[in-house]
């Protein structure tokens, strides 16, 4: 069985415990479910297309959790050559930058063309349907997330480079 990792958007230990989260995940028919931080990751073995697994995700957190987030499905492997190939070696980030991915459910229909500049905060690159960012931490940088969600929509959720680099770990470590 494949290896994949889950990307909730809107999850945090206020709204979701992570114990039920892997219940829920485990009552969908995933195995070695393991959750990542208290952000909405999972990963976990499963067979089907990444977006049949988001929706069979999404129905099971509905049914256990009485909710459901936002899942945008990706195989373990995507994101280990992602961090691999390190899209932001082609760019000079400030010292103290903060490397973001933002992970898309969909391409979306019209683009900004990249990168964009603001406050700190930069939209690099666009591939597939990953956009990679990066901002300086400061007063401004929560309004980084809305310059994304404007330009990309809402069906998004966003994830620090370390972050990833968790998520891939632990689904790896079978």
């Amino acid at each position: 069985m494949k290896r994949h990792a889950a990307f909730l958007r809107g999850v945090n230990p206020m709204n979701c415990r992570m114990a039920d989260l892997a219940r829920a995940m485990e009552a969908a028919g995933f195995t070695g479910v393991k959750t990542v931080l208290s952000s909405g990751n999972v990963v976990f073995g499963a067979t089907g297309t990444p977006r049949a697994i988001a929706r069979k995700a999404e129905a099971a957190m509905q049914e256990h959790l009485g909710r459901s987030f936002l899942t945008i499905v990706r195989p373990v492997a995507a994101l280990q050559a992602m961090l691999e190939a390190d899209p932001y070696r082609a760019f000079r980030l400030p010292a103290g930058a903060k490397r973001v991915v933002t992970f898309l459910a969909a391409a979306p229909a019209d683009a900004p063309e990249l990168p964009v500049r603001s406050d700190g905060a930069s939209m690099l690159r666009l591939e597939g349907l990953e956009l990679y960012s990066a901002y300086v931490p400061g007063p401004k940088a929560a309004a980084f997330m809305g310059v994304i969600e404007r330009a990309f929509g809402k069906d998004v959720t966003t994830r620090t480079w370390d972050t990833v680099r968790k998520v891939c770990a632990a689904g790896q470590a079978d």
